[in-house]
């Protein structure tokens, strides 16, 4: 069908005609039934039509979950013409509306000037837009492609950005190919662990000499909020002191919480941190205890591979080491694994230490196991998949850590839990499934 008119693309007509022929095939009266292979059909003018077709009030809430999905990837997709038209604004040339097509990449300078404007965005916020913009399209194009076509979203397209920026060819080469499918399945935070640790392995040279600088350069300071508080922030702490220090304070958090404080877990962890910077005296709880896992290469000095602590922070090569010397004085406990990732000896040294069966299952899962949630598996419940109270043994084939929330969304809020061969599956209780598998977030 021709929807031209005078040499001009008439894309109202096209659109509302398009949403004309595909209400008659799958929208009914009082439920709108999404095509089944919405899925599929790539973000761009075909996949608007549809979706703004959509009356969302009329979905179920399976079909909810699947419009929500492809809501996210043409939002990927109109984000990634917003910077590709950025990067062309920050090459024009003076000109006025009628002017030729010109680029020329000493208008460098002033762009963000023009940006700011059109977008209303402070000067800060345009300069870092338009750094964004213009590193995807000439450094980072494979992320750029990855934007476009909805595999990826803004707030990991940035991660990748921050993590790969100044690290040469070869390192973003490996990156985009070991990480890119899977980025869109990873929280932000696994996303950002995993590009840490694969630049740690790629180039650990370099990342100990930045880590080095970065610890040399560390600072504290505090910012006042409108409501009348403030935060208080420290940048460049060494991360396994910063583990040391965050154990320490949960460790006493839960000890209050325990004998029967009433404060919420965070207000006591906040209070607890402010009270240490006081000199004020807390009586240790034996909470304090931080895990390392770490490869049996990476400890004899065969492989610079990082470590992982808690389940969610990458460690340096050295710093694994150093911290694996110092087991029997520290309340560390460091699970070794042979070259197939499987664990072959777990080492504690804490003062109480938890039972043998404890100890495996998290070693096993150093953090909660429900999709993307990073809490630290020793702050967490060891769940009974079959419920104790009806027959579950409790051993390691039956225990999995979940964290206090999502322990409550399997015994209260519909979902269900199962154990596969590498990780879990979770259904939901609108139908959907997501896995997680086990090894580092």
């Amino acid at each position: 069908m021709d929807f031209m008119g005078n040499g001009i693309f008439d894309t109202d007509l096209a659109f509302e005609m398009t949403r004309a022929e595909m209400a008659k095939d799958w929208i009914e009266p009082h439920r709108h039934v999404v095509p089944g292979d919405l899925e599929s059909i790539a973000p761009g003018p075909a996949l608007g039509a549809i979706l703004a077709a959509i009356d969302r009030s009329k979905l179920n809430g399976h079909d909810a979950v699947r419009v929500m999905q492809a809501d996210a990837r043409m939002e990927s997709y109109y984000a990634s013409l917003k910077y590709q038209s950025m990067a062309e604004v920050a090459y024009s040339p003076p000109s006025g509306p009628d002017a030729d097509v010109v680029r020329d990449r000493s208008e460098l300078e002033f762009a963000s000037e023009e940006i700011g404007s059109a977008l209303h965005l402070t000067r800060r916020s345009a300069d870092a837009e338009l750094g964004f913009a213009l590193s995807i399209q000439s450094d980072l194009p494979r992320v750029a492609a990855a934007l476009r076509t909805g595999r990826l979203d803004v707030r990991r397209a940035k991660i990748f950005d921050r993590w790969l920026s100044g690290v040469d060819s070869e390192t973003i080469e490996a990156a985009c190919d070991r990480l890119l499918d899977a980025a869109g399945r990873l929280t932000t935070g696994q996303l950002r662990a995993r590009l840490q640790r694969l630049v740690m392995e790629v180039d650990p040279d370099s990342t100990e000499q930045t880590r080095k600088r970065s610890v040399k350069e560390r600072v504290t300071f505090f910012e006042p909020n409108p409501e009348g508080t403030a935060n208080l922030y420290a940048y460049g702490i060494p991360v396994e002191e910063a583990a040391r220090a965050g154990r320490h304070i949960n460790g006493l958090a839960y000890g209050l919480k325990r004998a029967g404080d009433q404060r919420s877990i965070d207000q006591l962890r906040v209070d607890v941190l402010i009270d240490l910077l006081q000199g004020k005296a807390h009586r240790s709880s034996g909470g304090g205890g931080v895990h390392m896992t770490v490869s049996l290469e990476t400890l004899a000095g065969l492989s610079e591979a990082p470590g992982e602590l808690d389940g969610f922070a990458p460690v340096a090569a050295e710093v694994a080491r150093q911290v694996a010397r110092t087991l029997p004085s520290s309340e560390w406990t460091a699970a070794v694994t042979c070259s197939h990732g499987e664990i072959v000896h777990v080492g504690t040294v804490r003062r109480r230490p938890s039972p043998k069966v404890s100890r495996h299952v998290r070693a096993h899962n150093p953090t909660c196991v429900y999709p993307g949630c990073r809490m630290p598996s020793v702050d967490c419940d060891l769940d009974h998949r079959r419920p104790w109270s009806k027959g579950g043994p409790t051993c390691s084939c039956q225990l999995a850590p979940l964290c206090r929330r999502h322990h409550r969304c399997k015994d209260e809020g519909g979902w269900k839990l199962e154990r596969t061969d590498d990780g879990h599956r979770w259904t939901s209780p609108l139908g959907h499934r997501y896995v997680t598998q086990r090894g580092p977030p």
